[in-house]
């Protein structure tokens, strides 16, 4: 995403912790992740779901993306259930 800066909620550096991803893992997701859907509607500022691959592993990241400022807010961050996901972790099943 062309983020000027990304900011971690609080619910999301409780649930990265929880989850055990780090900060930087979750800035590389953001930055060369592919976004895999579009919540134009969601308040204070859009929000999108970017798929990336740590080590491997699938990663979602929800960011938030002020269209003004170019800012971004990290919302939450998982790694995505393969029984809940499609293959390619892209679609829900």
């Amino acid at each position: 995403m062309d983020c000027a800066g990304v900011t971690f909620s609080g619910h999301a550096l409780r649930r990265m912790f929880e989850r055990a991803l780090g900060r930087d893992a979750i800035l590389k997701v953001v930055a060369r992740g592919e976004t895999i859907a579009e919540y134009l509607d969601d308040q204070p500022y859009p929000s999108y779901l970017v798929l990336g691959f740590i080590a491997g592993e699938p990663i979602h990241v929800v960011v938030g993306r002020d269209p003004q400022t170019r800012g971004c807010f990290v919302v939450t961050a998982y790694s995505p259930d393969p029984v809940v996901w499609s293959d390619d972790f892209r679609k829900r099943r």
